[in-house]
């Protein structure tokens, strides 16, 4: 999508350990038209799968993961890594690794709110290692509904991720997807 590749161009920032820092538009300040578009480009990736509902993880995920549900018209569900008071049983969990963060947390969504007949599409705002697409995935499993697809906003596809949802026999739509890092500065795929 050029659209994204521009803006991660613009403002993107490329940090040591194949980390991309794109915290003016996504995951700490949110560009609301930005994440209208993606969420009508995910809608229009994902027409024909009979979407039910969109899986995400909090905290980044939730706006891209909004706007497509507005476009699709369904429910979002984001799976919470921290504990509530009003999220205490009758959960799906999960164990998910943050590379960014460094530290693994408990995610861990409703019962309530996922049905055998559901069939859903995941969307995460980075498809790096993998890992909060695998917990949603080990959710989905246990939960026993049918995962349609992934969408993902940024794809570093030198990182093990994609290969994982491939090998998966998943639908994988990445709107930016990242070849390498070379100099500081972002390859993209269609760069190539």
């Amino acid at each position: 999508m050029k659209l994204l590749e521009d803006r991660i161009r613009q403002d993107g920032t490329v940090l040591p350990g194949n980390v991309l820092k794109v915290d003016n538009f996504l995951n700490h300040q949110i560009d609301p038209q930005l994440m209208d578009e993606l969420g009508a480009e995910f809608a229009r990736r994902f027409q024909d799968a009979g979407i039910t509902k969109i899986l995400t993880v909090e905290s980044s995920g939730i706006a891209p993961a909004v706007m497509a549900g507005l476009h699709m018209g369904v429910p979002v569900i984001f799976a919470r890594k921290h504990k509530s008071l009003t999220l205490t049983d009758n959960l799906y969990t999960a164990k998910v690794y943050s590379y960014t963060k460094q530290v693994n947390n408990d995610i861990s969504i409703d019962r309530r709110f996922l049905n055998p007949e559901e069939k859903v599409l995941i969307i995460d705002d980075f498809l790096a290692n993998g890992q909060a697409v695998q917990g949603l995935l080990d959710i989905a499993a246990t939960a026993n509904i049918k995962v349609a697809g992934v969408g993902v906003v940024i794809e570093k596809r030198f990182q093990k991720g994609h290969k994982m949802v491939a090998d998966a026999g998943i639908q994988l739509e990445a709107l930016a997807s990242i070849a390498s890092f070379e100099d500081g500065q972002v390859i993209f795929a269609t760069d190539k």
